[in-house]
């Protein structure tokens, strides 16, 4: 039964510049679109979205030996289970309810060092330890976007740029894997990206 279901979330659901676009893809790009449309208008559904797609693109991923980017997804399940008791229940250092507020380049600095040194460090690991075809593109979004989901997380607007880092960067490597529908995706989260920090910083 889940073999035959697995099979069937894997067949093409149409073909785009000759890589076939699975049903799976398909329906996590559906969800991965309506979640960063909550997240721009601090919804608390984007955190529920977020999880679902998450594990449908982390089997995408494990599929097409991107162990980094499948890694991540997994993370992100259980960040999403973070973000949204951070958006319900979450607090600042002084009581303060959550509101969508600034970290500064200050705040920002000790997290964006960790996260640039992180990136080799991982891309060395991939390249050793697994087959992976393209352990340093894998291993960049991996470590970025575990910044841009803590920052998303704790409501900094700062989550927006680099986002939109993290979504350039990731459009080069799904189109050197082929998975054209999910380049299609990262590259309409850039826009996104820009009207959710253009909404956030009004807001």
């Amino acid at each position: 039964m889940l073999a035959e279901l697995w099979a069937a979330l894997l067949a093409p659901a149409f073909t785009a510049f000759g890589s076939p676009a699975s049903w799976l893809e398909l329906l996590a790009f559906v969800l991965a679109v309506w979640m960063v449309l909550c997240n721009m208008r601090v919804r608390l559904l984007a955190w529920p979205l977020a999880f679902v797609s998450s594990l449908l693109y982390f089997a995408l991923f494990w599929d097409g030996k991107l162990y980094g980017e499948a890694a991540l997804q997994l993370v992100f399940a259980a960040l999403a289970v973070w973000g949204l008791w951070q958006w319900r229940f979450g607090r600042t250092r002084d009581g303060e309810v959550l509101t969508v507020r600034r970290l500064g380049l200050r705040g920002l600095l000790k997290p964006a060092l960790l996260t640039l040194a992180a990136w080799p460090l991982l891309g060395l690991f991939l390249d050793h330890a697994t087959d992976s075809p393209l352990p340093y593109w894998d291993a960049f979004p991996t470590v970025a976007s575990l910044l841009g989901q803590w920052l998303l997380a704790r409501k900094y607007i700062e989550n927006w740029p680099v986002w939109i880092v993290v979504n350039a960067a990731s459009v080069v490597l799904f189109g050197l894997k082929g998975y054209w529908l999910t380049v299609v995706l990262y590259a309409g989260f850039i826009p996104m990206s820009m009207m959710g920090w253009r909404a956030w910083r009004r807001a």
